[in-house]
């Protein structure tokens, strides 16, 4: 917004220059755009008086004119306006004078005719763009008086950058209340009285969109005299607040909405017909707007009409054919609350912006619309005459916005400020915000004016405490935080670290629902009641899972629709076990599990394309443990399940305790579950994987490692793993790598037997082992191998 900073201080006056008043606005959130001087440099400019005008005997276009500006002698100045006449009261650059551009004024010759001076049009002086004519003032200017003191000139245009929710200041009265506040002065309102009706002429209103307009005032003016001219001081003020001058009506209707922050417009009554209807407007509905524009009009749009056409965008533009002329004899006059989101967005949607828009958008004062209108009456009587009618108001009390409390703590004032700020300080900042305030042991609670639509909660009661009292009396404060110890303990595996394993061996994560389709679930735990929900999304997803396997197997099923050869996946998530010892008779798990189907690798000229198998499946959980926990303290085991295929299903074991399972589907359920060949899954508990073994460190031996590699001949029902913790037992500590590079069966090895080819490092931290001390150790091993599984060197 643009303002006059004489009109400003018309209302308040502080003490304070213009830069601390700019300063003291922006810091308030007000922030100042602009400042801009509302007339150029000049000087040696006056008010004078036409005594004489007559026409030069050598140029149809120039008068020859005497001038009286207050000296001893009357000014000879030829004039080319097409409106100098005598009597007329003008601006009067005298000899001497200094025009805008450094143009100085000197005695001169027009044709033959003396010229001491010039009379000056509004260009010349640098006040607008206007140059058809020389400037006319009132008939009581005083002859004589400087024009920069007379028009005061010597002021500033200061361009406010409002945000949205501070609509209240988009006028002289919203901003004087700010400055007032700031500066604990009081402001000096205009008076506005009662305008008491001399006809009995009205015309009525109908509501027909409360809940868009809830409050419509509408008054008859009869016989104005549009030929009338707008103030000089009016017209100064509307164009030093940006505004330009049209005509006595409109411009009255802009200087309320400056003045008091209130939108107005005038409709010539002789074009209304009937009643004034406030209505949605028709699906498709033309209005001609006021500058010539046809627009179609949706049917969320506000119209003002009458009996039989819109007359105007409610809120936004007025119609070109009920629009105020200069043969205008009878005027209508609005003044009406729109609802904020009946206007939102509809001034855009027609590719349009008003100042009326821009207000109505964001809020304006529904209280206020009968002083507008008696300002608005004032004012037009005493330019244009007429006789004023009878106010009439409709009004939908239920729809008018709702009086709001609000109340603020202390301790949240203290939390979000930052420092205590007086009781007696935060009452009397309220009560100078014009906020009527009951004041508590520890809160106030205050009633919010009808002004202020941007307060709705505490903070926002905080923040104009701030900003009253000043962000700059806020002494700065470093941020304080204490520092304390994390409790998670070191033996403690993320979870985070165990999806980021699965991923960087090519599984994706994948998160499907905890309840499954009963018959699926059934097929693979025959032997487990799973929990049912009584009342569930579908069939289909009417049990708890007892397992991730059946979201995951169906979540294969989908990608091999998809023509995907390679699916790899995992998810966290809860199992749901019975468990009679439980309230709900069952017990909640978290585990982790995957699921793995499909080519081992992607197709490629240099591989071949091989399926995945029970090693692939199996390596993953290995990696799994190892990063998770201590790899030593987990075994597998074969077992057999429903739900997997015998032969390759294992359990997972810790210290001797099972916890986890890994294998391939039974066949009979692939077809059930729409699989596309082998599938293998894994599932482990969590609580297994989250305690790992912290490293500890140990002097690394300067001494030089042995290998020995043994072949040992073996049954085949003899698992690797118990044969090479059986070489770890009896390894001791100089057994430092242990490793099986060969497994055999074939030609020169007899049936139900496998050779078995193991290297052996041994080393000691303190010296250097010696041939015989090795041998001994290798010995030690050999005869436990023998003794526990009949094992014997292969020859």
């Amino acid at each position: 917004m643009k303002f006059s900073e004489k009109w400003l201080r018309e209302w308040v006056n502080p003490a304070i220059s213009t830069e601390q008043l700019s300063e003291q606005l922006s810091m308030a959130g007000l922030e100042v755009d602009g400042i801009e001087a509302v007339a150029p440099e000049f000087s040696g400019v006056v008010v004078g008086e036409v005594v004489d005008c007559g026409q030069h005997p050598d140029a149809d276009k120039l008068r020859v004119t005497k001038v009286n500006v207050g000296g001893d002698e009357l000014l000879d100045i030829v004039c080319g306006a097409p409106n100098c006449r005598l009597g007329l009261k003008v601006v009067v650059a005298v000899v001497g004078a200094v025009l805008p551009g450094d143009f100085k004024i000197k005695k001169a010759k027009l044709r033959g005719q003396p010229s001491h001076g010039m009379l000056c049009s509004a260009s010349e002086l640098g006040l607008s763009d206007d140059h058809d004519g020389i400037i006319e003032l009132p008939l009581d200017a005083p002859i004589g008086q400087d024009i920069r003191e007379y028009l005061q000139l010597d002021d500033v245009s200061i361009e406010v950058d409002l945000t949205p929710n501070r609509a209240d200041c988009l006028g002289i009265k919203g901003l004087a209340r700010e400055v007032g506040v700031l500066n604990q002065l009081p402001v000096q309102s205009v008076a506005v009285e009662p305008v008491p009706a001399q006809t009995t002429h009205k015309r009525g209103i109908v509501l027909q969109a409360p809940q868009a307009c809830p409050r419509y005032l509408g008054r008859v003016i009869e016989n104005v005299n549009m030929q009338a001219k707008t103030p000089t001081w009016m017209k100064e003020r509307l164009r030093r607040s940006g505004v330009r001058s049209i005509d006595p009506v409109v411009d009255v209707t802009n200087y309320v909405l400056l003045e008091l922050g209130h939108p107005m417009h005038a409709f010539d009554n002789d074009a209304l017909q009937g009643d004034v209807q406030v209505r949605l407007a028709k699906d498709k509905e033309k209005l001609v707007l006021l500058d010539g524009q046809e627009v179609e009009l949706a049917d969320n749009t506000l119209v003002i009409a009458d009996e039989h056409k819109a007359l105007a965008m409610a809120g936004i533009f007025g119609g070109e054919h009920s629009g105020v002329t200069a043969q205008t004899k009878h005027i209508f006059l609005e003044s009406a609350f729109f609802a904020p989101d009946a206007i939102k967005g509809r001034a855009r949607q027609y590719g349009l912006h008003t100042d009326a828009s821009h207000r109505y958008e964001r809020g304006v004062d529904y209280k206020l619309q009968r002083e507008a209108m008696e300002r608005a009456t004032a004012l037009l009587l005493s330019i244009v005459g007429g006789q004023a009618g009878p106010v009439v108001e409709a009004v939908s009390e239920a729809h008018l916005p709702a009086e709001r409390q609000v109340t603020l703590q202390r301790a949240n004032l203290d939390r979000l400020i930052g420092i205590h700020i007086d009781t007696d300080k935060v009452t009397d900042i309220f009560q100078r915000l014009g906020l009527n305030v009951q004041q508590g042991q520890e809160s106030w609670t205050v009633d919010v004016p009808s002004y202020r639509f941007d307060i709705a909660i505490a903070e926002d009661l905080i923040e104009e405490v701030a900003r009253v009292y000043g962000y700059h009396n806020i002494p700065p404060a470093a941020p304080s935080a204490s520092l304390q110890m994390s409790k998670h303990q070191e033996r403690n595996t993320p979870l985070m670290l165990m999806k980021q394993r699965l991923v960087s061996l090519g599984y994706q994560e994948a998160i499907t629902y905890s309840f499954v389709d009963p018959k699926v679930q059934k097929s693979l735990y025959p032997d487990l009641n799973a929990l049912e929900l009584p009342h569930p999304i579908s069939v289909e997803m009417s049990s708890m899972r007892l397992s991730l396997w059946p979201g995951l197997l169906q979540a294969v099923s989908y990608n091999q629709k998809r023509q995907q050869s390679q699916v790899a996946l995992f998810e966290t998530g809860l199992r749901f076990l019975p468990d009679a010892n439980e309230a709900a008779g069952v017990s909640q798990q978290a585990v982790i599990g995957g699921v793995l189907a499909g080519i081992r690798q992607t197709e490629h000229w240099d591989m071949t394309t091989a399926a995945v198998d029970f090693f692939d499946i199996k390596a993953a959980v290995e990696a799994l443990i190892a990063t998770a926990a201590a790899p030593d303290e987990f075994s597998f085991k074969a077992v057999e399940h429903s739900a997997l295929h015998p032969g390759q299903a294992a359990a997972v074991y810790r210290n001797g305790k099972q916890v986890g399972l890994l294998g391939a589907i039974h066949p009979q359920f692939e077809k059930e579950l729409k699989l596309n060949g082998r599938t293998y899954v894994f599932e482990l508990e969590l609580d297994a994987l989250s305690e790992r073994r912290i490293p500890q460190a140990k002097e690394i031996s300067r001494y030089p490692a042995n290998r020995r590699d043994i072949a040992l001949l073996v049954k085949d029902s003899h698992t690797v793993a118990d044969i090479l913790a059986c070489i770890e037992k009896f390894g001791g500590n100089q057994l430092v790598g242990l490793n099986l590079f060969d497994l055999y069966r074939g030609k020169g090895i007899a049936e139900g037997y496998k050779s078995l080819a193991i290297s052996l490092t041994l080393q000691d931290p303190a010296r250097t082992l010696e041939e015989h001390e090795i041998q001994a150790v290798v010995e030690r091993i050999l005869a436990a191998l023998s003794e526990q599984f009949e094992a014997s060197l292969r020859d």
